[in-house]
């Protein structure tokens, strides 16, 4: 037998078997003006906020042209070998036509945007709500402030070619290890990482091999997957050779679908 129960409707949702114990419309309680503020915390609302940070995102960001993100400490000052070093790195990006994309902070970050923006390049700083407000730095001419993480690392893998790691934190190795994941696993498209500072960085690169690989926990052709450098030059040239190789194989799959469909059509 088909159910007799009373049906209730919440909005586009049939609700069976559930006593109702509203005594008002959804229309009522939005208009009342003596209303708390609990439903701003709530899962549903935060969906929509969700939704409004990734649509304020991919407008901001979809005519972004090919760009590089820069990841690196928020701690550094200017004088800094790494702080200025970061500063060469967004001059060179910028100098070879790419936006320079960074966390928008401070130390490191400060220090890419404001080589792109002394370069004449695009600077674009994609912030994060922190406990410690940080806010933009002065060198980013294209901000966005998010409050999700997830939402902003969308952002990063989506609208970015390359990652480049400076030295840094906990952020940083998140950034670099999500981006290899997404690589490794073919969720993205391949794309050039480097990781920029010898000394910095063969310690962790040195476990990936001598840890990871040999305990079978990743392929050694995983390692392959970055590079590790101090030359600024050799970043930009990794980046620009890996991504005309790229276009070179688009180009030669567009060919062969093109003879393919055309002998279909004969």
């Amino acid at each position: 037998m088909a159910p007799t129960d009373p049906v209730r409707l919440r909005g586009p949702v049939l609700v069976r078997r559930e006593k109702n114990t509203e005594r008002s419309t959804t229309d009522q309680r939005l208009l009342d003006a003596n209303q708390d503020t609990d439903w701003l915390h709530t899962d549903p609302w935060r969906v929509l906020r969700i939704q409004s940070e990734f649509v304020n995102g991919f407008g901001a960001l979809a005519e972004l042209p090919e760009a590089v993100s820069v990841f690196g400490s928020a701690r550094t000052r200017p004088g800094d070998p790494a702080y200025e070093q970061a500063v060469e790195l967004g001059r060179a990006l910028s100098e070879a036509g790419y936006a320079v994309v960074t966390g928008g902070g401070p130390g490191q970050m400060e220090a890419a945007n404001k080589g792109a923006w002394e370069a004449g390049g695009q600077s674009v700083g994609l912030g994060i709500e922190l406990p410690m407000e940080q806010g933009l730095n002065r060198w980013v001419d294209l901000g966005l402030h998010f409050r999700y993480f997830f939402i902003r690392k969308t952002m990063f893998v989506k609208y970015t070619q390359a990652f480049v790691c400076t030295p840094g934190g906990f952020g940083t190795l998140d950034e670099f290890f999500e981006a290899i994941t997404l690589v490794q696993t073919d969720k993205i498209t391949r794309f050039p990482i480097v990781l920029l500072g010898v000394d910095f960085w063969t310690p962790l690169v040195d476990w990936i091999r001598g840890t990871l690989v040999e305990n079978g926990m990743i392929s050694a052709s995983d390692t392959d997957l970055f590079l590790v450098t101090d030359s600024v030059t050799e970043t930009v040239e990794y980046i620009r050779d890996a991504h005309h190789r790229a276009a070179q194989s688009a180009e030669q799959r567009e060919d062969l679908y093109g003879v393919e469909h055309r002998g279909v059509e004969r």
